[in-house]
């Protein structure tokens, strides 16, 4: 080859094509072997200088990988065959007109305190009534959450990983546990409590474990041409104190959640819990604060607030937070926003949604039906992500109601399904169905409260089946967070999409059917947070 170019010297052309002769066995036989003390000498201070950083890493994935054993009590109100006091027309607010209800120590210290009455709503048994906290108390414990987020913000990542190491492991222990302490606080079921409060626990914790450090370590960013000589980095730095305001329909998951996130990110957090899971929320916190010392870390950085709208109105506004979380309802929602643009500090709000089941022509029914029916109906229809309303194609409707009648009537309430949260929305439910009868809608399943042979004081509405609903009903147009498969009926696809797209929810939304293509283009006109694709 090197015989070609002229310009080459003749002295170095024997030596360039001996060189392009040689194979890379050869080259790496000539550089490496046998050793010699030149090639010892480099290797050896080449590994000594490297070796204080290999031990630092090996010390490193060593303490990330520890996982502190500890034990949390287990409430004996979590007991299968405890029983507790039935309370007549339970409420949060029982014991004013029931002063029983009240603990041994209340009015005895001379001062005035607001309470809240826990009990399941799946039974009607009192758990605990509750006194709450001043706002006083609350600003002072907002400020204890903030005095101890410096020394966390230094801890590191290992230290982090090794603390969520060491709470998954006391997930998988304590499952069992954590499960029954759900339900008894919610009214849920021991399936809906093990997909909904434990898998998804565990899945953003292993998440978190495996990707968390590389997901907010620093980045590097492509520069340019005038900034060629520059190099630019993004860093990511604590905000400091965050907030996070949470729903009841999922006591655990919903707590933890955002408490991950936060202390992972150098953040400390307060969270401020629905009064309805008050009980079961003081025993959550209690077990991560377990977890905490266990690892010997500051158990301050992490609040539990449980008070009433009032006081919540002063913590939204407190000025030592720096970013709010909130999950709940939409008039909720909008407080929450007010307040966090009063004292400017980013929100993340996720509400409640229409969610609908876009069916096209032609979709296997049969296979999907098991998949819909959970959709609907797990946890008694309170889930955020949940699907609210079905869209079947005429075709194919009076097939789908046929599969679907018996099996929603053969539903047993307090076995496959779980209670409602309170009393509270069963009125409005029986309205709007009956709203809907009146505008030529059908009720084939439920559609009223259900009275518990063994527990008539509890609160649970009849898993139900409308059909025959349009898109200009309450029913239709309002998320009504309850075991209830509400049917529409259309003609024409792109007409439905036109339906779906003028609500103003948009949190998500399945479509199904037997073309995949059919389904994307279906799904990327729909507009809403996220599409699943026949799940």
């Amino acid at each position: 080859m090197f015989d070609t170019i002229d310009s080459i010297s003749g002295f170095i052309r024997p030596w360039l094509t001996w060189l392009s002769a040689l194979t890379l066995g050869q080259v790496w036989q000539f550089v490496y072997n046998p050793p010699n003390k030149i090639n010892l000498t480099i290797a050896l201070i080449a590994i000594t200088l490297k070796l204080p950083s290999y031990l630092k890493r090996y010390d490193v994935w060593r303490q990330s990988r520890k996982v502190i054993d500890f034990h949390w009590p287990v409430p004996k109100e979590a007991d299968k065959d405890w029983k507790g006091t039935i309370i007549h027309n339970p409420s949060l607010c029982a014991h004013q007109s029931d002063n029983s209800l009240l603990p041994p120590e209340s009015g005895k210290t001379g001062e005035e305190r607001d309470h809240i009455t826990c009990y399941d709503p799946s039974t009607g048994y009192h758990l605990l009534t509750l006194p709450l906290l001043s706002a006083a108390e609350v600003s002072d414990q907002i400020a204890k959450a903030n005095s101890a987020q410096p020394r966390w913000a230094q801890t590191t990542f290992a230290q982090r990983i090794s603390f969520l190491r060491s709470l998954k492991a006391w997930v998988l222990k304590d499952m069992e546990s954590i499960v029954r302490v759900a339900c008894r606080d919610t009214g849920k079921t021991e399936v809906d409590a093990v997909f909904g409060e434990i898998l998804t626990t565990l899945s953003k914790l292993d998440w978190l474990i495996k990707h968390g450090e590389k997901t907010i370590s620093p980045t590097s960013r492509p520069g340019n041409l005038l900034l060629a000589h520059k190099g630019s980095k993004v860093h990511y730095s604590p905000l400091g104190t965050v907030l996070a305001l949470v729903s009841w329909n999922y006591s655990f998951h919903n707590l933890i959640s955002p408490i991950l996130a936060a202390l992972f990110a150098g953040n400390t957090i307060v969270v401020k819990c629905s009064e309805q899971v008050a009980w079961s929320s003081l025993w959550f916190i209690g077990g991560i604060k377990a977890c905490l010392r266990a690892c010997g870390l500051n158990d301050d950085v992490v609040q539990l607030v449980i008070c009433l709208p009032d006081v919540a109105e002063t913590v939204t506004r407190n000025k030592l937070i720096k970013h709010i979380t909130f999950i709940g309802s939409e008039p909720v929602g909008k407080k929450v926003a007010v307040a966090a643009a009063e004292i400017m500090v980013p929100t993340c709000i996720e509400l409640g949604g229409k969610d609908p089941a876009f069916i096209l022509p032609g979709t296997d029914l049969d296979f999907f039906a098991s998949t819909w029916m959970r959709g609907a109906f797990q946890s008694a229809g309170q889930n955020c992500i949940g699907i609210e309303l079905f869209l079947v194609h005429r075709s194919q409707y009076s097939r789908f109601i046929e599969i679907m009648e018996p099996r929603v009537k053969s539903l047993r309430p307090g076995t496959d399904v779980g209670s409602l949260i309170s009393h509270a929305p069963i009125s409005k439910l029986q309205s709007t169905l009956a709203s809907a009868e009146k505008g030529g809608a059908r009720v084939l399943a439920g559609g009223k409260r259900y009275m518990h042979p063994e527990y008539p004081q509890a609160a649970y509405f009849e898993p139900t089946l409308v059909v025959d609903v349009t898109m200009d009903m309450e029913i239709a147009q309002e998320e009504l967070f309850a075991p209830v498969m509400t049917v529409v009926p259309y003609d024409n696809v792109a007409e439905a999409i036109e339906w779906l797209n003028k609500s103003r929810y948009g949190l998500g939304a399945g479509v199904y059917g037997k073309d995949k293509g059919e389904c994307k283009r279906v799904a990327e006109k729909l507009e809403c947070g996220m599409v699943a694709i026949n799940e």
